[in-house]
């Protein structure tokens, strides 16, 4: 059970991060933004959804145990 709920939702996240990479990018674009500069924002997006879901799970578990 443990192992599906934690395979559950790291798929949940990596949708989420996926879904506002692809926003900023089409924001970036509608910008007049380059593709190289959209992709970029894009990434950017993508590691900062999935670096602030691990801090958010650090303090939960710090603060659960």
């Amino acid at each position: 059970m443990t192992v599906a709920v934690v395979l559950l939702t790291t798929a949940y996240v990596i949708l989420v991060a996926m879904m506002a990479a692809a926003g900023a990018g089409k924001l970036a674009r509608m910008d007049n933004a380059s593709y190289p500069a959209a992709l970029t924002r894009a990434a950017a997006t993508f590691a900062a959804v999935i670096t602030l879901t691990a801090a958010v799970t650090a303090t939960f578990a710090a603060l659960l145990t």
